[in-house]
């Protein structure tokens, strides 16, 4: 059937760029590997700037499926079940933005965007420890960017939501059998009311960008380790290790104003288990900025440091699986219900992955 008024380009494109960002980072996260253990200096080049193009593939392709998604969105395309889901016309601007990381697969689309540009900011200033670190940089938007590919494998094996699927296609109703559909759906169902707030704009990118920044510390502590250099990656680090914690704290402070202006919680916490999953991981982050400067300048507490350093971006995704696989749907007004079993599958083995290597490297520090 041919249906009428449908906007399949951008969706087509939006697709495309996914799987390109898929394909660059895993090229990246090897190419950046095999750097770091090569002795050759000029074999180590060669391989770096071949992981640097791959990464700026990689980022290139993330800041255009978010801009194709904002495209669908701003032109309220509700062809697309993103756009019916987070969108309505009555919508101003910012909330156009802000509909973007409403949904699971936005949210994700934009931790990614913030490990793009740490990434770059990292590639430009990190020198001698470019190659490992931006392994585990490049290792986490493999997990990400499979996250909203939508893409099934041995049939029915399906791996991640994606962003572009179609109304028709995911929604059951005699109307959809009608090829002018789209002539009869007049809105969206647009942004949940409590949301529709000015927290909602800048509240998420800025506890993200926490959440994202405290994988710095954690890839500056395994090249430590990949290196033999077990203390030296503590003052490089160090920055970021503040910075993260910086802004992470904002961000959680924010969530806290915001419950307090219009949530109705009663107050600017209600230890809530999804406000404590962000909280835990900026504590831990905190105690291990102390153990970072006591090492420093004294020499003491590196072992503590590579603790706290890994813990905190564990606790990171660790709270990622409690919020986005449903666990917490009946205990929380912030979880995501909806993730499906495969969703739910990926999100353990992004956890699980980066726990084997945190284990396995702890144990060898300790």
């Amino acid at each position: 059937m041919q249906f009428e008024g449908e906007h399949l380009l951008p969706g087509q494109w939006g697709h495309f760029f996914v799987l390109l960002a898929f394909i660059s980072s895993l090229l990246s996260t090897i190419a950046y590997c095999i750097a770091s253990f090569k002795k050759d200096l000029g074999e180590r080049a060669s391989w770096t700037k071949y992981a640097r193009l791959c990464f700026y593939v990689q980022s290139f392709s993330v800041l255009a499926v978010f801009s194709v998604i904002f495209y669908i969105c701003a032109n309220h395309y509700i062809e697309y079940l993103y756009a019916y889901k987070h969108t309505s016309k009555e919508l101003e601007f910012k909330f156009l933005f802000a509909s973007i990381w409403e949904d699971q697969s936005g949210s994700f689309l934009l931790w990614s965007i913030w490990h793009c540009i740490l990434g770059l900011v990292l590639i430009a200033r990190s020198k001698e420890w470019e190659a490992p670190v931006m392994t585990i940089v490049s290792a986490a938007q493999v997990f990400l960017a499979m996250m909203i590919m939508g893409v099934y494998i041995f049939f029915d094996i399906k791996i991640g939501n994606s962003p572009f699927v179609l109304t028709r296609n995911e929604i059951n109703g005699p109307i959809f059998a009608m090829p002018n559909y789209l002539s009869l759906m007049k809105d969206g169902v647009g942004l949940n009311v409590l949301l529709r707030n000015y927290w909602m704009v800048i509240h998420p990118p800025v506890l993200f960008l926490g959440f994202a920044s405290t994988i710095v510390p954690f890839a500056f502590a395994y090249a430590g380790i990949q290196s033999k250099r077990f203390g030296d990656w503590v003052k490089p680090a160090l920055p970021y290790a503040l910075f993260g914690g910086c802004v992470l704290g904002v961000g959680i402070m924010m969530g806290g104003k915001w419950a307090y202006e219009s949530l109705s919680f009663g107050g600017y916490w209600a230890w809530d288990p999804v406000e404590n999953a962000s909280l835990v991981p900026w504590l831990i982050l905190v105690a291990g900025l102390h153990t970072m400067v006591i090492y420093k300048a004294t020499g003491h507490s590196l072992r503590m440091s590579y603790l706290f350093v890994f813990l905190s971006f564990i606790f990171v995704l660790y709270s990622t699986f409690l919020t986005r696989t449903g666990v917490l749907g009946d205990t929380s007004v912030h979880a995501f219900t909806e993730a499906g079993k495969a969703m739910n599958i990926l999100i353990l083995s992004f956890l699980v992955f980066f726990f084997s290597s945190f284990d396995g490297i702890v144990f060898s520090v300790l």
